[in-house]
């Protein structure tokens, strides 16, 4: 994130530098003088700093909840995040630009800039929230509304800050003039802290403690309050009393409003929670991982387990989705299998129907969906309880970094890769052929490893990439690919919750380091729907959509 300050430096620098050069003949002034301050200039300067210090750390707060906020909603972060970053250094860019013809009004120009900062800012993860929410499926939308909204955020917010530090150069060096060079390392170093200080608060204090929308609510009160006491307080003798009166008016109005969000968010939050899973929302809560979300379950309403506003588990079709994943892969030995997610218990569930396992080691991220496994009446029942069996084992980890810790001899038959789709950022990693590397190094010789692999109808070639990965990284592969429901359901983990186009079918690639694995329900519990001919059918269905000639995904160079 310090790129973005950086890049906007150089503009500010040259603007510094031209204040201090001699005006052509005919050209207004570029300094109003020294400014009357109520304090000595000592004090002064300190203040000044000081407001730098504030009003960088609330700009990155602003740049890191746009980005927070647009990758839970959107997905893909790296491409929200190059979308904000972008935005908002070119527009600080032409705000600096822009704030040239303010500095004979600085103290003024900067008030107002402020506190239309404060607000913009401060409102902006609600008002995302609130077109995500109830213009329903957000990635349908991306090409016209939701896109260009947060286009405008970055835009409005980059602007505001880039005008900043030529206007608070200026009035600096109304309090002492100095040395260019001097006044841009007293600025530069005050922001640059200022940054740091921001940038470190979102996630290890605003995001946990007042979680998105009231955090930037909260940042930009405190915004308002820095710049208007700035200017009100020490540049008072520089306005006219209207101009004190206006300013005055303007950041009360703004802290109204801010102050009226902050007091509705729960409203809010429960009105727009309504609008995105429905009205029979039986838990909500926001882990230091994710968002959690547990819906129905409850008289005759099939159950729906949301995570970060994607739906992983339906009642309605959880169960042949499951089957699918785990039943080819414990077609041959299977004492000992892992399970890579799937903290809800279900992959489990069809594991423990083979009464010869003896152990099952289950690997989840956050320990909140595990507790919830265990305890939420509807989610326990569903998994058949299978927290209370002997042979589960589970560890709260990162299954990249578990797998890295884990000994190096084979020691799994089947290992169950139950993750987020790969189209997800935060789970690239784990498609990865290094990730495949990793679990091959666990695998027993004739070990089998089933992947999740997303939907091949809507996503051919993500699909195909991991194939393509995985037998990059050694393992001799088996697509597959299995309808969903037949009643128009749309089938699937990973899909936005309203979504009005979601997949209707699930990809899965099996695999093996010895050979490439045959496709059969084995010699284990009776699928009424997977057979040997259904299942070849399935092996049928993924090889009519090969694409042939995809590079691997690695660490370095994600794919998806």
């Amino acid at each position: 994130m310090w790129v973005t300050k950086r890049a906007a430096s150089v503009t500010y620098r040259r603007n510094v530098i031209e204040s201090h050069a001699p005006a052509p003949p005919g050209a207004p002034p570029s300094w109003a003088g020294p400014a009357r301050l109520p304090v000595r200039p000592g004090t002064g300067r300190f203040l000044v700093l000081a407001c730098v210090f504030v009003c960088a750390a609330c700009g990155l707060v602003y740049e890191l909840e746009l980005v927070a906020l647009a990758s839970y909603l959107i997905g893909d972060s790296v491409t929200q995040a190059s979308v904000v970053l972008s935005v908002m250094v070119f527009a600080m860019g032409i705000g600096s630009l822009l704030a040239k013809r303010l500095r004979l009004h600085a103290a003024a120009a900067f008030g107002a800039i402020e506190a239309l900062l404060a607000l913009v800012g401060g409102c902006s993860a609600m008002a995302l929230y609130a077109v995500f929410a109830w213009t329903g499926d957000w990635g349908g939308l991306w090409a016209s509304g939701p896109r260009w909204l947060l286009v405008a955020f970055s835009l409005a917010i980059g602007l505001l800050i880039g005008a900043e530090v030529p206007l608070l150069m200026e009035l600096i060096q109304r309090i002492r003039r100095q040395d260019a060079g001097g006044a841009v390392a007293d600025l530069f170093a005050a922001d640059y802290v200022g940054a740091l200080v921001g940038g470190l608060a979102f996630p290890f204090l605003l995001l946990p403690l007042l979680g998105q929308l009231t955090g930037a609510m909260v940042t930009g009160g405190v915004n308002a309050v820095a710049g208007g006491a700035l200017v009100l307080g020490l540049f008072r003798r520089d306005l006219t009393r209207r101009a004190r009166w206006l300013l005055l008016a303007a950041n009360l109005a703004v802290l109204g409003v801010l102050a009226t969000a902050a007091v509705l968010v729960d409203d809010f939050e429960r009105a727009a929670r309504e609008a995105v899973y429905g009205n029979d929302v039986r838990v909500a809560l926001q882990t230091g991982i994710q968002e959690i979300v547990l819906t129905g379950g409850t008289d005759g309403r099939a159950l729906g387990l949301y995570l970060d506003g994607r739906l992983r588990v339906s009642g309605r079709d959880e169960r042949r989705y499951h089957e699918a994943l785990v039943t080819p892969a414990m077609d041959g030995p299977h004492a000992r299998v892992l399970v890579l997610g799937g903290g809800d218990g279900l992959a489990a569930r069809e594991v423990l129907r083979y009464p010869d396992v003896r152990r099952i080691d289950i690997v989840e991220i956050d320990p909140a969906v595990v507790d919830l496994a265990r305890r939420d009446p509807a989610l326990s029942r569903l998994n058949g309880h299978v927290y209370g069996d002997a042979r589960v084992r589970v560890t709260i980890a990162d299954a990249f970094r578990r797998l890295r810790t884990a000994a190096p001899e084979p020691s799994y038959d089947v290992v169950i890769a139950d993750l987020p789709d790969p189209g997800i950022t935060a789970s690239t990693k784990l498609y990865s052929a290094e990730f495949y590397g990793l679990v091959r190094r666990v695998l027993a010789p004739g070990g089998r490893l089933v992947v999740h692999a997303g939907p091949v109808s809507s996503r051919p070639r993500v699909f195909w990439t991991v194939d393509a990965t995985m037998r990059a990284a050694g393992l001799h592969t088996t697509p597959y690919r299995v309808g969903g429901r037949d009643s128009g359901f749309a089938a699937g983990p990973d899909r936005t919750a309203g979504a009005s186009r979601a997949p209707r079918d699930w990809g899965f690639v099996l695999a093996s380091p010895a050979a490439r694995p045959a496709l059969g329900p084995g010699a284990g519990p009776r699928s009424a729907t997977l057979t040997r001919e259904s299942l070849g059918a399935a092996r049928r269905a993924a090889e009519a959509t090969r694409i042939v000639g995809l590079p691997a995904s690695t660490l370095v160079h994600p794919r998806y």
